[in-house]
């Protein structure tokens, strides 16, 4: 019996979901204090990293690109699940949460990740080499969804201020659906071997030789942690949102950074997965991984929060400032000149992750 529990615990992948779903179960709806928030956020990094964990086993047996795709997706949903729930309850001053979150989503994707990613490939493997032709349809369809839904509704004349009318933000929330369902169909169907990992000839590699896929069993198992998981870690999330909302506060730091810090929270999982594959050499699905997830969290977050207003009292404001915008035009030009040439030296990588520190200090210092 003491062998069994030692197995089990052990296998805290497994232990960690149920226990973030008992916990939150008896913290759901209270104000808890110091003590109890530490205990949260401890489990609810658990969670995370248990989440990851299962999200790469059905990744690992449904195999590339599908399995980037579960990860980006998951990830989504805990990030629109977070952004809704805080909307619900934090009243006009979370107006901006969403902007604020998606944005931080599009600048730790595309310049965090990547810098990263192309920064560890390269250093330990000489040069990092990827598909051009799937980075770049990723990077175009990104940049599109962010336009779209970020920079138009600070140009629109509708409605006073970086808001869209009724009939803009049912358009932007369509045009987003419709150009991700395109990407995933492109991605997994039409054009799947432009999203495979390729060696340095430029040869794709459709199989990965490091290990035997699960069983159907194991997904499944993993598939139904990694639900438990996710509930676990939107919950107690918002349970220690009021502690995260008074910290950054007390702290004399503008409200957009609970954006970032809630954005940070959700793409732990993406970054950990994006930078073992960028070890193993395997590029492009780290690009995947980083890519997918800004066009996901563009793509399904923005219908999201427009289907929520339906019922949100407050305004719903999406247009970035002046110096976000140019951020992003920034991160366009760049992450395009990077995806070109099909392989990057660690100069790319240190060029993303400049930038990616130049947003993080004007979220701070604005």
């Amino acid at each position: 019996m003491i062998v069994r529990l030692r197995s089990l615990l052990t296998q805290w992948t497994a232990v960690v979901p149920v226990v973030a779903v008992v916990l939150l179960a008896f913290t759901w709806g209270r104000d808890l204090p110091g003590a109890i928030v530490a205990l949260v956020t401890l489990v609810l990094a658990g969670a995370v990293l248990a989440a990851v964990h299962h999200a790469e086993v059905i990744a690992h047996r449904v195999g590339e690109p599908f399995g980037s795709l579960v990860l980006a997706i998951a990830v989504t949903i805990i990030e629109v699940a977070l952004i809704v729930t805080l909307m619900v309850d934090g009243g006009p001053k979370s107006s901006t949460l969403a902007r604020d979150t998606v944005f931080a989503a599009v600048m730790i994707t595309c310049n965090g990740i990547v810098g990263l990613c192309l920064l560890v490939a390269s250093l330990r493997h000489g040069l990092a080499v990827f598909n051009a032709e799937g980075t770049g349809a990723a990077l175009a369809t990104v940049a599109t969804l962010a336009t779209l839904s970020l920079v138009f509704p600070t140009f629109t004349t509708s409605r006073p201020g970086p808001e869209f009318s009724t009939t803009q933000l049912t358009f932007a929330a369509l045009a987003s659906l419709v150009l991700y369902g395109l990407f995933v169909t492109t991605q997994t169907v039409r054009h799947r071997d432009y999203f495979l990992p390729i060696t340095r000839l430029g040869e794709v590699i459709d199989v990965d030789e490091h290990a035997n896929a699960p069983s159907a069993r194991a997904a499944g198992i993993s598939l139904g942690l990694l639900t438990l998981a996710l509930v676990g870690v939107v919950g107690l999330a918002k349970g220690v949102s009021p502690t995260i909302e008074s910290g950054v506060e007390a702290a004399g730091m503008p409200q957009s950074v609970v954006g970032v810090i809630i954005a940070l929270l959700v793409l732990l999982p993406e970054t950990i997965a994006a930078v073992r594959s960028a070890r193993r050499d395997r590029v492009q699905t780290s690009l995947n991984l980083a890519l997918g997830s800004a066009m996901a969290s563009i793509g399904l977050t923005i219908p999201a929060v427009a289907l929520a207003s339906v019922w949100l009292s407050g305004p719903l404001v999406l247009g970035l400032s002046s110096t976000h915008m140019v951020l992003l035009a920034l991160t366009v030009v760049v992450s395009s000149l990077t995806v070109v040439p099909g392989r990057a030296t660690p100069l790319q990588g240190g060029v993303h992750l400049v930038v990616f520190a130049a947003y993080l200090e004007l979220a701070v210092t604005p």
